[in-house]
């Protein structure tokens, strides 16, 4: 995406990168990642090494910046994969349209449409008649990410962590929305794209501007409209504090349902909106515990 080719130009230096935890170990010398190393420190100390991977993607090191990024989409995706088990839902037998789906027809629901065409001598529209097929409740997720302000290692790690949660749970149904006094659409609704993918672009957002929550859940309302999914969810990532925009609340009422992830240090408004609107909503303490928060607010 041309927008975040732009926002990579914003790079870290190495002397600002030597501050982080685990740097030296990780990256001994110009140009190395050592990934024994970090495997090391993602064990002692998941959200610090997370965090630092997350800052290495913006590293000015050209080879280091980019060996972090094949790392970053490798390890996120794992450790997302390692968190909670997503729920299944239980399965039940559905009516669908006999054009998008294959079935035993289903006679009571088909019935006028079979009347109408032997009355007229003529074949019954597959999209008038319906079929019984075994199916599973399908929920779609449009995750928005509030990149308002700065945009640090530890934010961009638990926002990769959370587009990566989205693809674990929602296959190709998910879209992910960043924000700040505009929208920009990192994945839509529709588009089929590798988790991976999705995970590096995250990685290159860098944090600028003012809040407008509003125009934020307008759109994920927008990208959720191109869902068939029977369960539609929002997914919040913010301290939920506008700035700029309109009222969030009318937005936030208008989407079928909206769930909150929000620093535990900075929770009040999120939890007031949570209030307000009848979102659920959650903190997090840091980047690895995204899986579990995904797993406390979809999971029944």
């Amino acid at each position: 995406m041309q927008r975040l080719d732009e926002e990579q130009r914003s790079s870290t230096s190495r002397r600002d990168l030597e501050r982080a935890p685990h740097f030296d170990e990780v990256s001994p010398e110009v140009g190395v990642l050592d990934e024994g190393a970090f495997d090391s420190a993602l064990a002692t100390d998941a959200d610090g090494a997370l965090t630092l991977l997350a800052a290495l993607t913006g590293a000015t090191d050209e080879k280091l910046r980019e060996a972090a990024r094949r790392l970053a989409a490798r390890v996120v995706l794992e450790v997302t994969r390692a968190g909670p088990a997503r729920a299944t839902g239980v399965g039940r037998i559905e009516r669908r349209p006999a054009d998008r789906a294959e079935g035993d027809l289903d006679l009571d629901a088909s019935l006028e449409p079979l009347q109408l065409a032997r009355a007229g001598g003529t074949v019954p529209p597959l999209d008038e008649l319906r079929v019984s097929t075994w199916g599973r409740p399908s929920t779609a997720l449009c995750l928005v990410v509030d990149r308002s302000g700065s945009m640090t290692g530890e934010r961009l790690a638990t926002a990769a962590l959370a587009a990566a949660a989205s693809a674990w749970r929602a296959g190709d149904d998910y879209s992910v929305v960043a924000f700040s006094s505009d929208a920009v659409v990192v994945k839509s609704q529709d588009a089929l794209r590798r988790a991976e993918d999705v995970v590096d672009d995250v990685l290159r957002l860098r944090g600028h501007g003012t809040t407008d929550l509003a125009l934020a859940l307008r759109t994920a309302r927008g990208q959720l409209e191109r869902s068939r999914a029977q369960r539609k969810v929002t997914i919040l990532l913010s301290d939920c504090r506008p700035t700029t925009g309109a009222d969030p609340h009318r937005a936030a009422l208008a989407l079928d349902e909206l769930c909150i992830i929000a620093p535990d240090d900075v929770a009040v408004d999120a939890a007031e909106l949570g209030r307000t609107t009848g979102a659920r909503w959650v903190t997090v303490a840091g980047s690895s515990t995204i899986p579990g928060a995904f797993a406390r607010l979809l999971d029944p």
